[in-house]
């Protein structure tokens, strides 16, 4: 068996915030970390700081000012060419990732579009578009559900889907993130699939579990009005390889959220004991 640690973060600015993620790899030694919302062009990406963290493999697909995802990682990567934006913009990066000792398996790395304020797409374009990429993503894995591929899945996909991954069902079945149609849409993507969620495989369902605070939390210890946006997913074909850790394989790192001037989201790791 060889055990890789994943990790996925939206950092809001790679290069504000990599001493931050130097940081955290030091502390939890992932060996490949997934990272949304860059906001830099490829050329603007801090490789040098990742190179002395111990990264030197990287794909990075970058947009000015906004969006933009990168995968860093220990392990050589072999860039996948896909395409689920219906904007084309930066918000994914695709990968093949090649362990030594353990086949080779995917790494789908997803910055979703946040969506807006209004559940409604004919009145919303920002909401439209959301569900337009997520339309993209069923396709493309439904597509490819026979190949009984080896697949993870990560990233801020902007959609707590359970109950208790947002810290009041009944106040936000109205907002966007934790409507019925997003949990819907994104249960049909799991479905599709037959992807697992790392993050509730091995939690009661009466256990809250959050990856994001808002800004305007001036103490999210006291209110903690959190949401579980952030996700680890593998396919049937990695399931064992991740449930095999137990609970303790996912972890939520909340304490980088009380670091300063943070992101607002906390990276999550995600073991797997691979064959």
């Amino acid at each position: 068996m060889t055990k890789i640690k994943i990790a996925s973060w939206n950092i809001n600015s790679v290069r504000l915030r990599a001493p931050q993620i130097a940081d955290f790899a030091k502390d939890a030694a992932p060996d490949i970390i997934a990272i949304q919302e860059i906001k830099c062009m490829e050329d603007q990406f801090p490789r040098e700081e990742f190179l002395a963290m111990g990264y030197p493999h990287m794909e990075i697909s970058g947009q000015k000012g906004m969006h933009g995802a990168a995968t860093v990682s220990k392990i050589p990567l072999t860039r996948m060419d896909t395409q689920f934006c219906p904007r084309e913009e930066a918000r994914h990066v695709s990968t093949i990732v090649t362990p030594h000792g353990a086949k080779p398996f995917e790494l789908h790395n997803f910055y979703i579009p946040a969506g807006g304020d209004e559940a409604d797409p004919e009145t919303n374009p920002k909401f439209a578009h959301k569900l337009g990429f997520l339309d993209t993503m069923t396709k493309y894995f439904t597509a490819r559900a026979s190949e009984n591929a080896r697949q993870v899945l990560v990233g801020d996909f902007n959609i707590a889907p359970h109950e208790n991954d947002v810290w009041s069902h009944k106040q936000l079945l109205k907002v966007i993130s934790h409507t019925p149609l997003e949990v819907d849409i994104l249960n049909t993507l799991l479905a599709c699939g037959d992807f697992t969620d790392c993050a509730r495989a091995h939690l009661e369902d009466d256990e809250k579990l959050f990856s994001w605070w808002s800004y305007r939390s001036r103490d999210i210890n006291k209110s903690d009005r959190g949401r579980r946006l952030d996700h680890i997913w593998v396919s049937a074909a990695l399931k064992d390889a991740a449930l095999s850790s137990g609970k303790d394989g996912h972890e939520v790192h909340r304490h980088c959220r009380f670091w300063e001037r943070p992101s607002d989201h906390a990276p999550v790791t995600q073991i797997l004991d691979l064959d």
